[in-house]
């Protein structure tokens, strides 16, 4: 059989075969390889406006780039002389007072890419800009030293780049149960049934095989461990927010997952930001302060560091439409219990030197987040991961 036609008559392809491509055996590997420690990466898709998140509220050339769509003085939460959160980021506010937040300003990568689609690609492999690859800097994370699927787990029903390794993957899942039911219908059954050594070592139908063996056990696993807590906090009804609650379930039932990924949409704001943008901001911010005191209930906060990100940043200059365009650099927020720099990381935005474009100037390295994540936080060789050496920054 055709691994193409395989796939076109499964129900289960849209959820099950983004598993890895391995054998049973790796699941004998020791669990206990890589800690206790979590990672929560969130991206916030389209790109976020981070002039309009954290502003520079005593700058006239942030109110004079934005007649329009610039947040007043009157209309923001002040934490510094200079800088201060958009009203609708209240909960992160709450969080930055607890000495739970750093804020990485200026962060981007040389030569931006400003198409979403490749920008986030840059982001998820951690490549150069002219660099295209096939695998995530979370997926070789796992293939190096996860050694199973679920030590990868992005909620959602199918599997971004960014958890995928050259030959094992991540798990995608929006619900445990919903997943565990899926490996166990009949369909799923006759088909392992009739594997032979045969099928196994054809390219095509080996891969589907292997994967479906891995997804089977993988699910039972995750769902046996994950219904041991159940959560009773008061989510935001809202995707985002059930996506938070999975991942606190699965972390507060001691689920062995070391990187989580989830992304929240609708951060292209070329038109009409101000609302849009405000409703975005209160999704997110209301969802994570309420995800960090589910993981504080259960002792589990001081070993999750959360990271979140936008493939890249808006234009300094509003548009005729009342929104912005696509930009370059933008700030990276990091939560987490015990943070070495607290608060503001690194100076404001310059918007007095601007890119030809318009746009602003990185001066942090995206890539300088991930190597100091994966050696300060989850203590594993992150230039064998990035494919490169990268400065570490101080933020834990």
């Amino acid at each position: 059989m055709k691994r193409r036609d395989f796939l076109k008559h499964s129900t289960l392809a849209s959820s099950l075969f983004f598993v890895p491509n391995f054998v049973k055996a790796f699941e004998n590997v020791t669990k206990n390889s890589l800690g206790h420690k979590k990672l929560v990466i969130i991206q916030l898709s389209g790109g976020n406006d981070g002039l309009n998140s954290i502003i520079p509220y005593t700058n006239d050339l942030y109110y004079k780039n934005r007649p329009q769509i610039s947040i007043k003085q009157n209309n923001l939460i002040k934490a510094t002389s200079e800088l201060g959160f958009h009203k609708n980021l209240a909960p992160l506010k709450n969080l930055y007072d607890q000495g739970y937040l750093s804020i990485i300003n200026n962060v981007g990568y040389p030569n931006p890419n400003r198409s979403h689609f490749r920008s986030t690609d840059i982001w998820h492999t951690a490549s150069n800009s002219e660099e295209y690859l096939s695998s995530g800097w979370l997926g070789r994370f796992i293939e190096a030293y996860g050694k199973n699927s679920y030590s990868g787990i992005e909620i959602d029903d199918s599997l971004s780049l960014i958890m995928k390794g050259k030959s094992i993957n991540g798990i995608a899942t929006k619900n445990a149960k919903i997943l565990y039911n899926n490996v166990r219908t009949p369909y799923f059954k006759k088909i392992l049934q009739k594997q032979t050594n045969e099928h196994l070592s054809e390219h095509n139908l080996g891969y589907l095989y292997k994967t479906m063996i891995e997804a089977n056990s993988s699910a039972k696993y995750i769902y046996d461990t994950s219904k041991t807590y159940q959560s009773k906090s008061n989510y935001p009804n809202n995707p985002f927010g059930k996506q938070l609650k999975t991942i606190a379930e699965f972390i507060n039932s001691h689920l062995d997952t070391k990187v989580y990924y989830v992304s929240m949409g609708g951060f292209d704001t070329h038109a009409g930001q101000i609302n849009r943008q405000k409703a975005l901001l209160k999704t997110y911010s209301e969802s994570l302060e309420i995800f960090v005191k589910d993981l504080q209930k259960n002792d589990t906060f001081k070993d999750t560091l959360i990271l979140t990100f936008s493939e890249f940043g808006r234009r300094v200059k509003q548009n005729a439409a009342g929104g912005t365009d696509h930009g370059a650099a933008n700030n990276v927020f990091i939560v987490g219990k015990n943070l070495n720099k607290k608060g503001f990381y690194n100076d404001a935005p310059n918007l007095s030197n601007l890119d030809k474009n318009g746009d602003l100037i990185h001066t942090v390295d995206f890539r300088s987040i991930y190597a100091t994540i994966l050696d300060k936080w989850l203590k594993v060789e992150d230039a064998s991961i990035l494919n490169k050496s990268y400065s570490k920054l101080h933020f834990i």
